[in-house]
């Protein structure tokens, strides 16, 4: 009897133990890192596209105190809307970057698991849509002069032409 009451406790610890792992928060690692591997034209040069939009560029559309406002942070840096100890390596001045969009990337970051989009969703990749645009594009800005999602999300569209 003794015997089946450890068996049943080291079952429990590993069922904690495995549900922790799972739970665990992605930490937010920076566009460089991203454009190790989505900067080739033959997959679609994905940093080099993004670096050319207004996302990019959102920290330099801010004035003076606007820089240091937790309410224009919030949508104009990725690191003014996540919890800050997930911050690895993400920089402020980054802009809208990937992870704004794509979610924190520690966890899918390697190329085994990037190959996979179901192992990529299942380690944190989000794959946006209006809802999360809406996030940010939406009448709480000073400066919202409305939002359309198909319009706007084909000027960002940079797909990997080798996924198709």
């Amino acid at each position: 009897m003794m015997y089946m009451k450890s068996i049943l406790f080291v079952a429990f610890l590993l069922f904690l133990g495995g549900n922790y792992a799972e739970a665990q928060e992605y930490e937010y690692i920076g566009a460089a890192k991203c454009k190790m591997c989505h900067n080739k034209p033959a997959t679609g040069a994905q940093y080099k596209q993004w670096q050319e939009t207004k996302h990019a560029k959102a920290m330099e559309s801010l004035k003076g105190d606007e820089k240091n406002d937790p309410k224009c942070l919030k949508c104009h840096s990725t690191v003014g809307h996540v919890d800050e100890s997930l911050v690895a390596t993400l920089k402020v001045d980054e802009g809208v970057s990937c992870e704004s969009c794509h979610g924190p990337g520690s966890g899918y970051k390697s190329n085994a698991v990037m190959k996979d989009r179901e192992k990529s969703i299942a380690k944190g990749l989000i794959i946006p849509d209006e809802k999360l645009c809406k996030t940010c594009h939406n009448e709480e800005s000073p400066h919202y002069k409305g939002f359309n999602y198909a319009e706007y999300v084909a000027k960002i569209s940079h797909d990997d032409p080798t996924t198709h």
